[in-house]
């Protein structure tokens, strides 16, 4: 089963339906990552990690650290896009990982980048 998402107006291929989505915060410069599924024309968030805390990135209530990370499941409704500031501020973009497969974007400051499940073909 293979997954696709839209940035922007660029199709990104995925291997399956669950990806990652990793990025430097641009002020505390921590590593910061989600998982995310991708269900019908909706974008679920799995679990989140954050590799330290500080300004605007606490790790959630019931957080755990295993290996380093700071890891929770968040309870956040399903999403049908998601907004990504491109800020150039972190030293590189937002990473989007599929397996071992990773692809970047917004690394230079720009205007945000729309993520969202590509449209299913009709029949």
């Amino acid at each position: 089963m293979t997954g696709c998402l839209l940035a922007g107006l660029t199709a990104l291929a995925l291997q399956g339906s669950d990806f990652r989505l990793e990025w430097t915060h641009s002020v505390e410069h921590v590593a910061w990552r989600e998982e995310w599924r991708i269900e019908g024309d909706r974008l679920h968030l799995i679990r989140a990690a954050v590799k330290g805390s500080g300004a605007g990135m606490e790790p959630g209530q019931d957080a755990v650290l295993r290996d380093g990370w700071w890891q929770w499941t968040p309870d956040l409704a399903p999403q049908a896009e998601l907004l990504l500031a491109a800020s150039g501020a972190t030293g590189g973009g937002w990473r989007i990982c599929d397996g071992k497969r990773c692809q970047e974007l917004g690394q230079a400051a720009g205007g945000p980048i729309r993520l969202r499940p590509c449209p299913r073909a009709r029949k």
